[in-house]
Parts: structure tokens; C-alpha cells; sequence
């Protein structure tokens, strides 16, 4: 975790510690002052506990609120990515469904790769480039019918590398990252016909 302090909070920083570091002196200086008095060191005492204590709460909820807004921030910039990797297979998969596809479909691939470059991982952006090759080359007669094959094994390299984006790499159960990534790739080459 890295921090960036802006010069606004420098001085928010700056001028807080002033206030404690003076606040504490005053205080200090009222204790000695009043140790003739009875119960006035006590007050004192009291004040100085109340003051560290909303400084402290003031802290811990300032920084609270920061990790906060960073979580919310992260939720909805994963959303964002999944919805558009879930747009991609969604296109893709009518582009399959159809006898013929147009030049429409095409076009809407090449506007996802936009939408790719703001959020994707460089692995899948490459992956991406990967299978706008492999569509090139197999859609010369605007179909897939005769290149599934082909296509799904260049869609499975792409699921790879969207599923290690979206969930990272962790692993759960006994599975190694190599068997998931077979059982993926064997996945886009069983035929269900």
C-alpha cells in the first residue's frame, strides 16, 4: 500500500499536530498550575483524557472512512470489468448462434477492445488480440460454423486470463493453477453435440 499525501492534507497534518503539541503544553502547564487547588488536577486530567480520546476516534474514523470509500470504489470497478467481459461472451456467442453474422458484429468487437483498454490486465488485452486474430482469420465467410474449434480454443486462453483478473489466483481445494486452467481449456473442446 502506497501513500499520497497532497499538500491540503500536509497542512491539515501540519496544523493538527500543532494543535496537540500546543493543546498538550496548555494542558501540562494548567495541571501544575492547579496542584494547590483540590480536585483541579482531576478535571484537568478528565479534559486531557477527553481530548486524546476524540483525537484518537477522529483518527480511526477518518481512516475508516478512507478504506471505505476505496472498497467501494474497487466493487464497482470490478463490476465494471465484469459486466464488460460479460457483454464480449455474450457477442460472442451470438455471433456463433447465427448462420451469417454482419459487418455490425465485427464492428462492436473492435469498440469492446476499447473498453478492454480501461480496465483489462495487459494478460488479457494480449489474449484479446489473440482471438481478434483468430476471428479475422475464421470469419472471412462471416461464420463460425466450420471454426468452432478454433475459436474456442482461442476463447479459452481469453477465460484464463479474465478469470485470473476477475478472481486473481487463488485456488480452492486440492486443484493446482495448472489443472484449472485444463479443465478450462478442456472445457471450450468437448462438443456437447
Amino acid at each position: 500500500m502506497h501513500f499520497h499525501i497532497t499538500l491540503k492534507q500536509f497542512v491539515y497534518l501540519i496544523l493538527s499536530l500543532i494543535t496537540l503539541v500546543s493543546g498538550y503544553a496548555f494542558l501540562r502547564y494548567a495541571y501544575k498550575v492547579t496542584d494547590s487547588l483540590p480536585f483541579t488536577q482531576e478535571i484537568v486530567l478528565v479534559i486531557l483524557g477527553t481530548v486524546a480520546t476524540i483525537f484518537i476516534t477522529a483518527l480511526l474514523l477518518n481512516k475508516q472512512t478512507a478504506v471505505e470509500v476505496e472498497k467501494e470504489q474497487n466493487i464497482r470497478f470490478l463490476d465494471l470489468k465484469t459486466q464488460t467481459y460479460q457483454k464480449l461472451f455474450d457477442l460472442l456467442e451470438g455471433m456463433s448462434l447465427v448462420d451469417s453474422f454482419s459487418n455490425k458484429e465485427l464492428i462492436h468487437l473492435q469498440f469492446i477492445t476499447h473498453r478492454l483498454a480501461m480496465i483489462s490486465s495487459p494478460d488479457v488485452l494480449r489474449e484479446y488480440q489473440n482471438l481478434l486474430k483468430v476471428i479475422r482469420e475464421i470469419s472471412q465467410d462471416k461464420s463460425f460454423a466450420d471454426d468452432t474449434d478454433t475459436l474456442h480454443q482461442a476463447l479459452s486462453s481469453l477465460t484464463l486470463k479474465i478469470r485470473e483478473d476477475l478472481i486473481g489466483v487463488t485456488l480452492d481445494g486440492d486443484y493446482t493453477q495448472e489443472q484449472v486452467n485444463k479443465m478450462i481449456q478442456s472445457n471450450s473442446q468437448q462438443s456437447v453435440l
